[in-house]
């Protein structure tokens, strides 16, 4: 059963990141995280958010077909 939480671990995984920069990113409340009793955990849908939110659209000129 794939659990809602997701540990720091997990995410730097699936953002192929180092945990120190998911630890830098928390430190910095850069990313949305719980914390319960000590632990750093990630809830998967803000995850899923945070990666939606951090695409960076293709500019208009190059979305034109060439002449």
């Amino acid at each position: 059963m794939d659990s809602d939480l997701l540990t720091v671990s997990e995410v730097a995984e699936r953002l192929r990141l180092k945990v120190s920069t998911i630890r830098a990113w928390v430190f910095r409340r850069r990313i949305p995280f719980i914390k319960l009793g000590g632990r750093i955990l990630f809830r998967r849908s803000d995850l899923e958010t945070f990666i939606a939110g951090s695409v960076v659209p293709a500019r208009s000129e190059c979305l034109q077909p060439e002449n």
